[in-house]
């Protein structure tokens, strides 16, 4: 299928658009985040206001285009491995060489789904997920056409999100807790579970597929994970309530260092893997983030870790494996991204009863930043509670109300963008650490999700996802004016 292309002039013209390489993570490499930006520092140029696009799909600033790579139910798989499949969710990008690029791309799909990750021999898991999640691979080209699209791993559950690897693989995420022998149904299918699930993957993107999970980073609601400088150390996040979720760190066996295929080698007990306790200035633990509100942004508080007992979770749910007083939780737990210094990690929101403690401050999203060096975290960017979430009503000005942050990548220059996963309007916002944040593209097709921002690593096209209906969408235009 020719690949759609639309461009935002003054006054919404169209015309056409490129797209261009990713590559390596990017790191913060002109801001310390241990100091976050400061809004209205030198040089800041304020992001531009969307302009509505003529074809009802994704409004921009003038100046900025967009191309679709990838369709649901339209663009097709190679080797008649049937259509491209639905529920685009994380994703990375990488140079492929002579001018093409690799997208690895997850699938946030339940079995039975219309489409489903077809099983493909050599990449499946678990037989008795059918039309359920995994990942593709897709390669591109800077004109944005579809070169092609493959299945890497199938058989697995509701893949979300997960992190790129330093040696150019990606790790995926199951997020879900169903066990083998758990019965599944979709419409008038159904189906039964062969294996557990909640693990995380590595996918590749050569052809080359390995579907064993990797035990040692635990059986839960995976979300998102980073891998530190040093490849020593995995930090995860948990999407999961009842009770809230936890932040996770994974560290390696003495002597091992990461590196490909070593996770999926390693025993189900190797390393140890600690979630999370925010330490008080009387030594207690923070039982949830909800407590701190935009009152403590840049505040560094301490960190320790507290091993998991038993991280496979056999007969208790990890997450329920540790009481209130000796861990940290948080509702939604999401998005992660990792820089030299440091990982982010997001908390969506937290405002009904249950999602948050009763005396906590109900809140529409936030994001921290975890330094490795002093081993404190600090919350850079917070979202008041705010009654068009909560109703799901339209705002008054929707381009300045935002909420349900959710997937996270860094810019080039030291800057965020965010997908927002709320009410109302989707937006992929951009934010300074410590300073504001602002809409850079809004869904104007529906009130679906955005998935899956990554960058180049010369900051020229932004890719990210539109989880329904189903859409890989590059974005370029002049980000460094604007983001830096």
């Amino acid at each position: 299928m020719p690949t759609s292309r639309r461009t935002f002039l003054a006054g919404g013209t169209a015309a056409g658009v490129g797209l261009a390489v990713a590559g390596a993570v990017p790191s913060l490499a002109q801001a310390d985040p241990g100091r976050p930006h400061r809004p209205g520092g030198s040089g800041r140029v304020p992001f531009p206001p969307l302009v509505d696009d003529p074809d009802g799909i994704l409004a921009l600033p003038a100046g900025f285009s967009y191309a679709i790579v990838t369709r649901t139910g339209v663009t097709r798989l190679d080797r008649g491995q049937g259509l491209t499949p639905s529920d685009h969710d994380g994703m990375a990008v990488y140079n492929a060489g002579r001018g093409r690029y690799t997208l690895i791309q997850n699938h946030e799909i339940d079995p039975g789904a219309e489409f489903g990750v077809p099983h493909v021999k050599g990449t499946v898991y678990d037989p008795g997920a059918v039309d359920a999640g995994g990942c593709t691979v897709i390669t591109t080209d800077r004109a944005g056409r579809n070169l092609g699209e493959f299945v890497a791993i199938s058989g697995t559950v509701s893949n979300c999100a997960g992190g790129p690897t330093p040696w150019g693989t990606w790790l995926t995420c199951e997020e879900t807790e169903d066990r083998a022998g758990d019965q599944w149904e979709e419409g008038d299918r159904t189906g039964v579970f062969q294996k557990d699930h909640g693990y995380v993957f590595e996918v590749w993107a050569d052809g080359t597929a390995d579907p064993r999970p990797i035990k040692c980073l635990g059986r839960y609601a995976h979300e998102a994970l980073a891998i530190d400088k040093d490849r020593t150390h995995i930090y995860l996040s948990e999407d999961a309530d009842e009770p809230n979720g936890l932040f996770y760190r994974w560290t390696a066996p003495r002597g091992v260092k990461l590196g490909p295929g070593v996770l999926t080698r390693l025993a189900p007990n190797a390393g140890v893997l600690a979630a999370m306790q925010i330490i008080m200035n009387d030594g207690s633990v923070l039982p949830d983030v909800a407590y701190l509100t935009s009152a403590q942004l840049g505040r560094s508080f301490p960190v320790r870790w507290i091993e998991v007992p038993e991280r496979d979770a056999r007969t208790t749910p990890v997450r329920e494996q540790f009481t209130d007083a000796q861990v940290t939780r948080g509702r939604k737990f999401e998005g992660v991204w990792g820089t030299d210094e440091g990982v982010y990690v997001v908390n969506s929101y937290a405002w009904e009863d249950g999602e948050l403690p009763a005396d906590a401050a109900p809140h529409d999203g936030m994001v921290w930043f975890y330094h490795y060096r002093t081993q404190t975290i600090q919350l850079v960017t917070y979202f008041p509670h705010q009654s068009t979430a909560e109703e799901g009503s339209p705002a008054r000005f929707p381009d300045l109300t935002f909420d349900g942050p959710d997937n996270v990548t860094v810019t080039p220059w030291g800057s965020l963008v965010l997908a927002e996963d709320g009410a109302g309007a989707s937006h992929v916002l951009g934010a300074f650490p410590g300073g504001p944040a602002f809409a850079i593209a809004r869904n104007q097709l529906n009130d679906s999700e955005f998935c899956g921002p990554t960058f180049t690593d010369d900051g020229k096209v932004l890719f990210v996802n539109m989880q329904d209906p189903g859409l890989t969408l590059a974005i370029t235009g002049p980000w460094k004016e604007y983001l830096r």
